[in-house]
């Protein structure tokens, strides 16, 4: 028997994975477009619509208070349908509210779109696992920092678009021309397998031998030979458990770190 981890690590590294850091990294991009939308949006709409300074700094606080509810929820259901599901929708959900701000006829209507906005884009974090597979293949090379990268190339481009849209074309144009690149890679989705892990924790060992499978014929490699195990069933984790004493430590210092 083998499982999943054994597979990924038999299987190496290869195509496959360069292909899902390309793209789960391009998620970077469009995240940080998003959240730095606001600040390069912000002196314009304040004009726009003459708001005070709790106004503008109100646009922001809503985007994540969008995030922290959303990440909850989106996360929840990622556990019950998939990871894959959920990443798709939270694409569709953030280009569309997205699309829809550049079309806000208010303040107060911008303000709830983009706290939607925020919502969906807190469902870009069910890649994670997808990302965590490219880990387990790639300790010894450059793949983990460069991931970082994405998030600085979304924020430069935002801000480089800002410089030549907003004189010239205006804000809402520039909110229409940044979620194109969310709208790309939508269909880029298609390449991207439901994680294997997933699947096995749901009992659905076939598909995860099938995703197995497909990872090594892209690589040029096989799985190991025998059947796939599924690992003991063990109970879920639950929102009491980040406070429980063995945990609680470790749950303030990743939240003051936050």
């Amino acid at each position: 028997t083998f499982t999943v981890e054994e597979a990924v690590e038999t299987i190496g590294f290869g195509r496959f994975h360069i292909m899902l850091f390309l793209i789960m990294g391009s998620t970077g991009v469009v995240e940080a477009m998003e959240i730095m939308l606001i600040a390069v949006v912000s002196p314009l709409i304040r004009c726009e619509w003459q708001l005070q300074d709790w106004q503008v700094a109100l646009v922001t606080t809503m985007v994540f208070f969008g995030y922290m509810v959303f990440s909850i929820v989106l996360g929840l259901l990622a556990d019950r349908y998939g990871r894959w599901k959920i990443l798709l929708l939270s694409f569709l959900w953030a280009a569309y509210f997205s699309l829809l701000t550049s079309f806000a006829p208010s303040y107060i209507w911008f303000v709830f779109l983009r706290a939607m906005v925020g919502g969906g884009v807190s469902g870009h974090a069910q890649g994670e696992e997808n990302k965590q597979t490219i880990a387990m293949c790639s300790c010894s090379n450059p793949f983990l920092s460069l991931g970082k990268v994405f998030w600085l190339a979304g924020s430069l481009l935002i801000i480089g678009l800002a410089s030549v849209v907003n004189p010239t074309i205006g804000w809402r144009w520039l909110i229409r021309i940044a979620s194109i690149p969310g709208i790309l890679l939508i269909l880029l989705f298609k390449f991207i397998p439901e994680s294997a892990r997933y699947n096995m924790s749901t009992g659905n060992t076939g598909a995860a031998l099938a995703t197995l499978q497909r990872i090594a014929r892209i690589n040029g490699a096989a799985v190991p030979q025998g059947q796939l195990r599924e690992p003991a069933k063990e109970r879920r984790g639950r929102f009491k458990d980040l406070v429980h004493p063995k945990y609680l430590r470790t749950t303030l210092q990743i939240w003051i770190i936050w």
